[in-house]
């Protein structure tokens, strides 16, 4: 019979276990370090659906103030403007928050081809930075956003929020202690059956009134205004933005979804990053105007095991009825996990002739807010000064996995990665280029 596990106990055994000790890492040092009990003045730059998300789940803390706002669309603004209250001032230019002395940290939650600029610059100006997964499109600018951390002393936490949930912490502690036995073999995956019209097909078109779309391509390149590129739902439907399904922008399935669970499996397996990558798939059945493929599965060589990530948007059938997930494959059980709990699933041995467990059954079901308890964790660090659950280096290096994964799709071959040195050691000359790009000027990414 499964073991049921609730917070306070997961807590005590943490303790003792000392999962708890490895979730606080090394300082950092600042210039203007908070009291306890002073107040965070944060500015918010990006308030679209997931910008409105994140600000909710701060104010869900004391000592908490939103000062500031900026969106390039006028709608957006003023939803963030309402969540914020009052006492907040509008920008539709992210920097005259930057100029801000009295604004401690911001929340970057723009388009991903945005990121690296926007957490470089609020580095230079001082700031803390709560910063969206993926962190970048190109791995070279996450680089830099690791280097600008460092070189200006901030805390940059990533929102990979999964970190911050118990039954995560709890099922990579099993799957680190031996659990589930030696892993050689990991699943993910996103499934969905949109077909045949994915994200549709709207033509190109003027912008609508009160967005600034030159300044929403910022260092991308230029071209018309698209209901699809640009991300909101031009239908009325209640969707995430599309822009996640141009490359443009962002890195598709793969690179949005692909960093939460990728991420998850780095931690549980002790590594950086895959030592090399293959990966097939392509647009075979949906009828839209996204860059992105309708079936995709790539495949992450790791010391020691092999590591699958699969995106069906034609399909969403599941052996686990689930639309995603992950699972850890070990000699003496499996490790189910998504963001509603967990379940270990024993091997089976023969002991005189008898079939029994290799391992217990364990199983737990989410017991908190995880995404609330993710942004307590930047704002305690913002006082302490040490670095965050989801520190940059490990947003980058998660980031990094998927953006790979998706170069050897686009271009049909395999890649060997130099993992410590974050170097491509085999790959085409298109490839390396896809690791990084040209902003379109006058942006420019400077260290």
């Amino acid at each position: 019979m499964g073991e049921n596990i609730d917070r306070r106990e997961f807590m005590r055994r943490a303790t003792v276990t000392g999962i708890g000790a490895s979730l606080s890492m090394a300082g950092l040092s600042s210039g203007n370090v908070l009291g306890a009990n002073e107040k965070v003045i944060i500015g918010v730059i990006g308030t679209g659906k997931q910008g409105i998300n994140n600000m909710e789940a701060f104010a869900k803390h004391p000592g908490v103030e939103v000062a500031a706002v900026a969106d390039v669309y006028e709608p957006n603004l003023q939803k963030g403007l309402k969540v914020a209250g009052e006492k907040a001032q509008a920008y539709k230019d992210f920097r005259q928050i930057l100029d801000r002395k009295d604004i401690d940290a911001v929340i970057i939650a723009t388009p991903d081809h945005w990121h690296p600029l926007q957490t470089v610059l609020a580095c230079q100006a001082g700031k803390d930075i709560y910063v969206e997964k993926p962190i970048s499109h190109v791995v070279e600018e996450g680089k830099r956003m690791v280097e600008a951390a460092r070189k200006y002393k901030r805390v940059v936490q990533v929102n990979t929020w999964q970190r911050s949930g118990i039954h995560f912490q709890k099922a990579i502690q099993l799957v680190q202690d031996g659990l589930i036995g030696k892993v050689s073999f990991v699943r993910t995956w996103n499934y969905a059956n949109i077909y045949p019209e994915g994200i549709g097909n709207p033509p190109d078109s003027d912008p609508p009134p009160g967005l600034d779309w030159d300044f929403w391509l910022g260092p991308a390149p230029k071209v018309p205004f698209n209901w699809n590129r640009f991300g909101l739902p031009y239908d009325g439907r209640d969707r995430w933005s599309t822009f996640r399904y141009f490359w443009d922008y962002a890195g598709g399935w793969l690179g949005d979804w692909g960093v939460h669970l990728l991420d998850i499996v780095q931690w549980a397996m002790k590594v950086e990053g895959p030592n090399a990558i293959t990966a097939s798939g392509g647009k075979f059945y949906l009828q839209e105007n996204s860059d992105i493929p309708d079936t995709l599965q790539a495949t992450f060589d790791c010391p020691g095991f092999v590591c699958v990530y699969e995106n069906r948007l034609v399909n969403e059938n599941s052996m686990w009825g689930k639309s995603y997930g992950l699972e850890f494959h070990g000699t003496d059980g499996t490790l189910f996990v998504d963001r509603s709990g967990f379940q270990v699933y024993p091997e089976k041995r023969r002991v005189d002739n008898k079939f029994v467990d290799r391992a217990p059954s364990v199983q737990m079901e989410s017991v908190n807010e995880a995404m609330v308890d993710h942004a307590g964790n930047f704002l305690d660090c913002i006082k302490s000064r040490q670095q965050p659950i989801c520190d940059i280096e490990i947003g980058h290096r998660s980031t990094t996995t998927c953006l790979l994964g998706n170069i050897a799709y686009r271009g049909k071959e395999r890649l060997v990665w130099d993992v410590s040195n974050q170097k491509l050691i085999q790959g085409s000359a298109e490839a390396k280029k896809l690791l990084s790009r040209e902003m379109r000027a006058p942006w420019k990414l400077v260290v």
